[in-house]
């Protein structure tokens, strides 16, 4: 007996039955009207495409319009091409609505649209396909199926995670599958997966690899029969449990008798049982195969024929040939054909001789190109076939196209290809604005190591040429990203300052107006507010004289941030909204994301959370519609921040772990959310990762040597090194922190510095330093005068009362603090300031209030996780619970005077009795009344009638 051909693919679906169950679950809800986005997720050949093929099944035996779309190596570079996937697979013979839904895609794609704002066109195109895919299940039951979308383009993505928020009250399930190992960082498919998820807008499926027994299962259901125990572990051994592995290898040595299995040998990679197979096949088809492997993962017949050289018919016997040998699939289109799988092409296209892949890479763009297909496309293969001038400029256009609707990761690699063959004789001005347009293609998409090399190449050919005026141009946007590679404010005002001097016999001019706002920017981001200031006015002036609208508005944005953290908050607050309102009245989305990101990150520092949580979620919205994604990702971390300050810990770990995976080409982005999973740990107790966390924010920070980089991360490690008892560690801690905030007047970044410092120095004993500490520290926040940090005077000074033993001071004063910090909903400080006012309670003998405090705090510490916290309330419900010394916190003498003055004694009487001076009565009285916060004698004798009845006062 002999294995037919046909039998290298499995007729039964193994180890996938609780994940098709799910699926089909998900249709049933669907169906019900709650659609969602279901993800497939697993390594190439994991069979994520045979599960699909099962659930798209189940859904048209339950009535559902099944619309299946791929995407294909190289798709990322032409925009929308996953969308005209789809939309082709829509059939003539489908409803009225299909083919109009249909035909609004194709129109939608292909004529995309263009104004003077790239990045508003790109939105309204976006909404416009959403819109009208969500038409197609206006009639009728949908299940979009998606493969491959570690290929897809930036817009396709884009526009099904639009729809994914509106499926949950449609009849529609979209069902995507990607590779889980082509999740690099930074592609789109991994940021786009990590929203979608965070967001709990998609739930993902991951396929594993088949067991031992589940290959045994596999191999005996393609063979027919019970599969020897060698050939299983061969199989399973060099397959790795992957079933499409095991489905070639077993195609390789299809034509082995059944009675001799257990001796045949085994292909030792996949590549290998590709080819074997391939092999097999005629001269004619395996030239055929070489061919369409050369065009791409997917072909058309006319493309196919018209660089084969072959009459129609003999292609087609040869198409067919290659379907039989399962290496080639047929699509929905009677004129596509796709290879079964992206390493069947691989291996077919490594072997092509390269002079040979070359000239059919040429064959192939020469005809694209008279089809009319995309210049990316179309420039991929010139590239391929190292023709380098039609590369070039079939790469620039489709670069330019790419950007004109935002799609920077698109443009970002066209313009890489478009450097790749630059022609030798290229003008100057020409290749520098191509690497200008690279770079800021880079920096959109957060690639800063990649945008300053080429701002910088672009810098110097214009320096070369002799253009000043552009030379100068390009300045601000690259010292914008060596600041986020962490270039210091020396050297980043140093290369202003030295541009602004090559202008200087020059009337006022708008490369003029960017300097001196670029110069405002970098002094305001290491908080020297008065040159800020300076230099946003002379930017401001100079923008005015000049017309230069967008430059004012950036100007205004910096000031506004300035005036903020100068105290000027009415003045602040307003300048930097009406930034972001102009902004957006002339669809500058560029400056409207950059006054977002001030305003929401100065509230999130300022202790504004209400007012950051407002504005953060509108700057991050705006963000990712206009695709700047570092802004995106510091505006994250930031809202990662205000979410630890209002005690929201579980979605700030989620938070700041989703900017630190976005973020990794800014490094304010990284030191942010590596101080909040810092405060995260400190909170949890988790001082090995708090201590690492908030050393590596720091060590970062002092890289950049900027006040808002240091600050956070310093005050992290001073308030683990207090709650872990190390008191003169966070001494130390707190007085850097002065040191670095004395060195530009801040008070913003100082305050939390406050409570930590006096705690420290009151812990070691050091009253008469901590009282010094707090005034030194209070005198800088009063003087600034910021509302959000004042609540720390009022807690530090009460801990000060406490000290020096003044209880009922104290309390007073911790109640204030701790309705301060409530107002202000900054969890922290708020629950120590609980927790210190029941010590107070405790103090003044008040058990049952301190109790009820301490439990409060307790309950909302345990719900974030909070073991920091709720170890201390618990050690202060023991304390409340444990008998104390009756006279606390009176002394043993005034605890017996005040008892007498509770009897009704006199002064006389009472000095009668003890055997005291008067005056001496006298002085306990005074010291009796202060301790419990009393006015007049009748206080004392209603506290001493209350002790009585304590259960706690040891008699």
């Amino acid at each position: 007996m002999v294995i037919a051909r046909d039998m290298a693919a499995s007729p039964i679906l193994v180890g996938r039955e609780d994940l098709l169950a799910l699926g089909t679950r998900r249709l049933d809800e669907a169906a019900a009207g709650h659609g969602e986005l279901l993800l497939l997720a697993g390594e190439a050949g994991i069979g994520k495409t045979r599960l699909l093929t099962a659930i798209s099944a189940h859904a048209a035996q339950s009535g559902f319009v099944v619309v299946r779309a791929s995407a294909f190596r190289g798709d990322a570079e032409d925009s929308g091409s996953l969308l005209l996937d789809l939309a082709s697979d829509m059939r003539e013979g489908e409803s009225d609505n299909s083919r109009a839904v249909r035909d609004a895609i194709r129109q939608r794609v292909r004529n995309p649209g263009t104004t003077d704002d790239p990045r508003r066109a790109r939105r309204m195109l976006v909404r416009d396909l959403v819109d009208t895919f969500t038409e197609l299940d206006r009639d009728c039951r949908s299940l979009f199926v998606l493969e491959d979308l570690h290929w897809a383009d930036d817009l396709s993505l884009e526009v099904f995670e639009h729809i994914a928020a509106r499926l949950g009250n449609r009849a529609t399930l979209v069902v995507a599958a990607y590779r889980s190992d082509e999740l690099y960082p930074r592609s789109a498919i991994r940021e786009w997966r990590q929203r979608l998820i965070s967001q709990r807008l998609a739930e993902e499926l991951r396929l594993r690899r088949l067991t031992r027994e589940q290959t045994a299962t596999l191999t005996s259901s393609i063979l027919g029969r019970t599969a020897p125990t060698q050939l299983v572990a061969a199989i399973y051994d060099r397959s790795d449990g992957i079933p499409l592995h095991m489905e070639e290898l077993l195609g390789a040595v299809a034509d082995v008798s059944l009675d001799r299995l257990e001796t045949i040998a085994v292909p030792d990679t996949l590549s290998d049982a590709v080819l074997a197979r391939a092999a097999a096949l005629d001269a004619a088809t395996h030239e055929i195969a070489a061919t369409g492997a050369v065009i791409g993962r997917r072909f058309d017949f006319d493309l196919l024929t018209a660089i084969a050289d072959q009459p129609e018919d003999e292609v087609a016997r040869c198409l067919l040939e290659l379907q039989s040998a399962h290496l080639v699939v047929g699509r929905p289109e009677a004129d596509a054909f796709d290879f079964r799988h992206a390493v069947i092409r691989d291996a077919l296209y490594a072997v092509v001789p390269l002079p040979r892949r070359r000239e059919l890479h040429r064959r192939v763009a020469a005809a694209a190109a008279e089809r009319a297909y995309g210049d990316a496309f179309v420039s991929l293969h010139f590239d391929q076939a190292n023709c380098k001038a039609e590369a070039y400029s079939r790469a620039r256009r489709a670069g330019g196209q790419a950007t004109l609707v935002s799609a920077h990761r698109e443009a970002l690699e066209l313009y890489r290809r478009a450097l790749r063959n630059v022609p030798e004789d290229i003008d100057v001005d020409e290749h520098a604005r191509l690497l200008a347009a690279f770079g800021r293609a880079a920096a959109a998409v957060d690639d800063n190591d990649t945008a300053a090399t080429a701002y910088a190449q672009a810098h110097e050919l214009w320096t070369v040429a002799g253009d000043r005026l552009s030379a100068a141009a390009i300045v601000p946007p690259l010292v914008a990203v060596r600041h986020l590679l962490g270039d210091d404010l020396q050297s980043r005002t140093g290369r202003i300052e030295a541009a602004l001097r090559t202008l200087d016999d020059l009337p006022a001019c708008r490369e003029q107006a960017q300097l001196y706002g670029a110069l405002s920017a970098a002094y305001m981001l290491s908080r020297r507010l008065d040159e800020s200031i300076e230099h946003g006015e002379r930017c401001v002036a100079c923008s005015d004289e000049v017309g230069d609208e967008p430059t004012r508005i950036n100007a205004d944005a910096t000031l506004g941030s300035d005036f903020l953290f100068a105290g000027r908050m009415d003045e602040g607050w307003g300048r930097l909204e009406h930034a972001i309102n102009r902004a957006l009245a002339i669809h500058d989305e560029a400056e409207a994301a950059r006054s977002y990101r001030m305003l929401s990150t100065s509230a999130s520092v300022l202790v504004e959370y209400e007012r950051a949580k407002t504005w953060l979620a509108s700057g991050i919205a705006h963000a990712e519609k206009a695709e700047w994604w570092n802004h995106r990702s510091y505006m994250n971390a930031h809202l990662a921040h205000v979410q630890w300050a209002t005690g929201d810990w579980s979605l700030a770990a989620d938070t700041a772990e989703q900017a630190l995976a976005d973020g990794r080409g800014g490094i304010t982005t990284r030191i942010t959310a590596e101080y909040v999973l810092g405060y995260l740990a400190m909170g949890r107790a988790s001082w090995a990762e708090a201590i690492e966390r908030l050393s590596s924010s720091l060590l970062q920070g002092e890289s950049m040597n900027e006040l808002q980089r240091i600050a956070p991360p310093l005050w992290g490690l001073a308030e683990t090194a207090l709650t872990r008892g190390e008191f003169e560690s966070a001494v130390g801690l707190s007085e850097r922190g002065f040191a670095a905030s004395q060195e530009v007047d801040d008070a913003a970044y100082l305050f939390p510095f406050l409570v930590t410092g006096a705690r420290a120095r009151i812990a070691v004993d050091d009253v008469d330093g901590a009282a010094q500490w707090v005034k030194r520290v209070a005198d800088v926040l009063t003087f600034r005068g910021i509302p959000g940090p004042l609540p720390a005077i009022a807690h530090a000074n009460a801990l000060l009362d406490l000290a020096n033993g003044d209880a009922a001071a104290a309390l007073e004063r911790f109640s204030e603090a701790r309705r301060a910090w409530h107002e202000r909903d900054r969890f922290w400080e708020g629950s120590w300031a609980a927790l210190d006012e029941a010590r107070c309670l405790l103090a003044l003998n008040q058990s049952g209030d301190a109790r009820s405090i301490a439990e409060l705090v307790k309950a909302r510490a345990s719900g974030v996780g909070a073991l920091t916290l709720i170890n201390a309330a618990d050690d202060m419900l023991r304390e409340a619970s444990a008998p104390v010394e009756r006279w606390r916190p009176l002394t043993a003498r005034e605890f017996e005077v005040a008892m007498l003055v509770a009897s009704g004694l006199t002064n006389r009487e009472i000095a009668a009795e003890l055997v005291l001076a008067p005056k001496t009565v006298s002085a306990h009285v005074e010291h009796i009344l202060a301790k419990l916060g009393a006015s007049r004698r009748t206080e004392i004798a209603a506290w001493a009638a209350r002790i009585k009845d304590d259960p706690r006062i040891s008699p």
